[in-house]
């Protein structure tokens, strides 16, 4: 009799109907699970230096690494890796990346800022950046508390195109009370060429040195600093008021360190240090330089005060030494600045380790 009754009805499906309904949304919901778990794979487990003894051992610095043209994604690793092995702190490193998961300068896809909330120090190497409400809140709940900032070269100008509430941070924002953005406010300058803040030497024509001001070279910073020779272009910068500038610059007629300085070009600053206040009024310490990018580094002089920077800015000035030992830990190849350039196909756990080549040839 049964094959004769009319077929079962679900829901206003018939029984057939509904078994391959939900053979299809068992199927949806698989496809769905498996590429969730795909993409916290992609971007789980940012990439973490952490060395066994020295002065930084049980101190947090969370480096961040996006900008679009100066190789941050290169520095940024090269100095963590020292900081880690030669004077113990624990480095990570988060990355600009892409929707597959390899390293993309200048993107504001940055995963795990989570990091931020229980960070020793913050160090920036950004350019005009938008990331999303979620992923900014980890960085504004950190300046709210007051937490140590470092920022390189384009950092001055590491925002733009925000909204909302978030907009304040913007490089070319005029909040009356957040004026010229996170740049001036907490690096203590920003992108503003007709105020005296844009670029001042002709990128891969005229590179740059610096020079420690007479005035600070006791500083605790530049202790140990000697010659600085940096391939990108000079900057011009006009500091915020109660900045200490400790190094200036000056635009040589060549790409080499025995240049001649353009006459036409007096010295601008290009080291200092500073302080802000949070919100939760506490003061948090700052070193900004407008150099920085990869190449820049390979001077002794140019890492040395970087990593001097870091010290101070932990209030760890009595470790600095004029012979800390600031070599490189691992292959150090940077690449040479410009937009679009950089190493491709490159994951952050592609750096994993002390000896990995910092950045890879990769061939995906």
């Amino acid at each position: 009799m049964d094959n004769f009754m009319p077929a079962i009805k679900v829901l206003g499906f018939t029984q057939k109907q509904t078994s391959i309904h939900m053979i299809k949304l068992i199927a949806f919901s698989l496809a769905f699970l498996t590429s969730m778990l795909f993409s916290s794979a992609i971007f789980a487990d940012p990439l973490v230096y952490e060395g066994k003894s020295g002065p930084g051992k049980g101190k947090h610095i969370v480096f961040i690494a996006s900008d679009h043209e100066y190789r941050g994604e290169e520095t940024c690793p090269a100095i963590a890796r020292i900081l880690a092995k030669r004077y113990g702190f624990k480095c990570t490193v988060l990355f600009g990346l892409d929707e597959d998961g390899f390293i993309k300068p200048g993107s504001s896809k940055i995963p795990g800022m989570e990091a931020l909330d229980k960070a020793d120090m913050m160090f920036l190497f950004l350019r005009f950046l938008h990331p999303d409400d979620a992923t900014m809140k980890h960085f504004t709940d950190y300046l709210d508390r007051g937490g140590p900032v470092l920022g390189l070269r384009t950092t001055t100008h590491g925002f733009n195109g925000l909204k909302g509430k978030n907009s304040k941070y913007n490089y070319n924002s005029r909040d009356k009370s957040y004026d010229w953005g996170f740049g001036r406010q907490v690096i203590g300058e920003t992108w503003r060429p007709r105020e005296g803040a844009g670029h001042y030497g002709r990128n891969h024509r005229y590179s740059t040195r610096m020079f420690v001001v007479p005035d600070q070279k006791d500083h605790p910073v530049v202790r140990g600093v000697n010659d600085m020779h940096a391939m990108a272009g000079a900057y011009s910068a006009v500091p915020i008021e109660g900045s200490v500038i400790l190094g200036k610059n000056q635009v040589l007629d060549s790409m080499k360190p025995d240049g001649k300085p353009l006459a036409d070009k007096p010295p601008s600053p290009c080291i200092w240090v500073r302080e802000y206040k949070s919100k939760s009024g506490k003061k948090g310490r700052v070193f900004a330089s407008t150099q920085g990018a990869s190449e820049d580094i390979v001077s002794e002089g140019v890492r040395r005060v970087i990593i001097n920077g870091v010290f101070w800015c932990m209030g760890l000035e009595k470790n600095i030494t004029v012979d800390m030992n600031v070599d490189f830990v691992g292959p150090y190849k940077p690449t040479t600045f410009s937009f679009g350039g950089g190493r491709k196909k490159v994951k952050p756990l592609d750096l994993v380790g002390f000896e990995s080549q910092l950045l890879p040839e990769t061939k995906r």
